[in-house]
């Protein structure tokens, strides 16, 4: 990846770049760096080969600035032989801006028997979908997209893959994990955005994953909206190449700000 990372590196703190921002407020950070940095922390101190990221929870419940340094902390809350919980805080200039927990489960084989699991989509490949013109669609080069059917807004089934241009943390591959956290993010906008635009804002996400993609593209499938007094859910399928990976699940807020439109770096 040659385009500028999210977030550069000095030990323990992080510091934002300026391609960090979000949609609501262009000083703001977006969430997907906010969910992906809890994520990359949680697997870089806590996590092994052995064990699987079955689920990441993300609370957001102040919007940090990019102009503010990062600090992650993570506090292991239980290592048992099968089972291991995480918790981590996301600090930016001192203050606490949102927090997350993860359960990490090891891996075994699959009991006997058979379970009934919906069918796999599909749908063409990435390679096989021309890119999009529209720049729009991948938030002016924060991400890259292949539509599949619908769009953004529209009004019926909506689907497309996504794929991470750019690194989260300055030098450092994106691992499978962080790829799916940091994107997982976009659930929100999929889900509920409307005939008339996003009018919510998304205060957390959860993550549940079966198994961690082996591509770098990941296939969202919008799978529910509902909102009843400005609170709204959204839920997305999440696939990659291979088939399905596992779900994100966005409880979101009514917002009245429009968003930004920020520009490519």
């Amino acid at each position: 990846m040659t385009n500028m990372p999210f977030f550069t590196r000095d030990g323990d703190t992080f510091h934002p770049t300026e391609v960090a921002n979000g949609p609501w407020d262009p000083t703001s950070l977006h969430g997907r760096v906010i969910v992906g940095l809890l994520g990359f922390a949680i697997e870089e101190r806590h996590s092994g080969p052995e064990f699987v990221p079955a689920r990441l929870t993300v609370d957001m419940f102040r919007l940090p600035t990019i102009d503010k340094p990062i600090e992650v902390t993570t506090r292991l809350v239980r290592d048992g032989m099968r089972i291991r919980v995480v918790e981590a805080e996301f600090f930016s200039g001192g203050i606490g801006m949102a927090r997350a927990s993860s359960q990490l489960l090891r891996r075994t084989q699959n009991p006997d028997g058979n379970v009934w699991s919906p069918p796999n989509w599909d749908v063409p490949k990435p390679a096989d979908i021309p890119k999009p013109t529209d720049p729009r669609l991948g938030m002016n080069g924060k991400w890259t997209t292949r539509p599949i059917v619908g769009h953004m807004g529209s009004l019926g089934p909506r689907k497309l893959w996504m794929s991470e241009v750019r690194e989260l943390v300055a030098g450092v591959p994106m691992t499978p994990f962080v790829h799916v956290a940091t994107g997982a993010d976009f659930a929100s906008p999929f889900a509920n955005a409307g005939d008339k635009g996003l009018g919510y804002i998304n205060s957390d996400v959860t993550i549940y994953l079966h198994r961690l993609p082996v591509t770098n593209w990941i296939g969202f499938e919008v799978v529910n909206h509902q909102a009843t007094d400005g609170v709204a859910i959204g839920e997305c399928w999440l696939y990659d190449e291979q088939g399905p990976i596992g779900t994100a699940t966005v409880a979101a807020l009514a917002q009245r700000k429009p968003m930004v439109n920020p520009s490519k770096r």
